[in-house]
């Protein structure tokens, strides 16, 4: 195990140790309830079929959110927000995990 690697555990443990001690409180996420998914789709120049299966987004799913016909749950609106505060980083981001074995 690398000293980084290690350096990240050890902080987040006292991290940890501190929320449970109540010396810290715990961070809150906050997520809105409405996003602008299209605009998000936008930001990154994708088609809607680009942007669904880059991201892994259900094609029809994504197509009832742009039409606020439905909205993402609360994680998926997270990582849609992730997206569009960071396209370039989350593209370069899952091209480096390779989910699909590729």
């Amino acid at each position: 195990m690398s000293k980084a690697v290690f350096d990240q555990i050890a902080e987040g443990l006292e991290e940890a140790l501190a929320v449970s001690c109540g010396q810290s409180a715990a961070y809150q996420l906050h997520v809105p309830a409405e996003i602008d998914v299209k605009a998000i789709r936008g930001r990154t120049g994708l088609s809607q079929r680009d942007f669904s299966s880059t991201f892994g987004f259900g094609f029809d799913q994504l197509k009832q959110w742009e039409q606020n016909r439905s909205r993402p749950v609360r994680a998926l609106r997270a990582y849609l927000l992730l997206i569009n505060a960071r396209p370039v980083e989350m593209l370069a981001a899952l091209r480096e995990l390779d989910l699909d074995g590729e």
